[in-house]
């Protein structure tokens, strides 16, 4: 079953590849595609005026080990 997460935060520049606390906030899981969706845009929408914010909506199979990120 795919579960959905909201992943994202202040970076550092507008390049998006380093966070700004060190880490990515990731919000969920979601059980759809469209509750995720709910909440990108809802986060989205409160940091518009913010150039070094950015969301992004992340998949995970539950039943599979999550990718290693080393």
């Amino acid at each position: 079953m795919q579960q959905y997460w909201v992943v994202g935060g202040e970076y550092r520049d507008a390049n998006f590849t380093v966070p700004l606390e060190g880490r990515e906030e990731w919000i969920g899981p979601f059980g759809s595609y469209h509750q995720a969706k709910a909440e990108w845009a809802r986060l989205a929408w409160s940091t518009v005026d913010d150039a070094q914010t950015r969301y992004r909506i992340e998949s995970m199979d539950q039943d599979q080990a999550p990718p290693c990120t080393d």
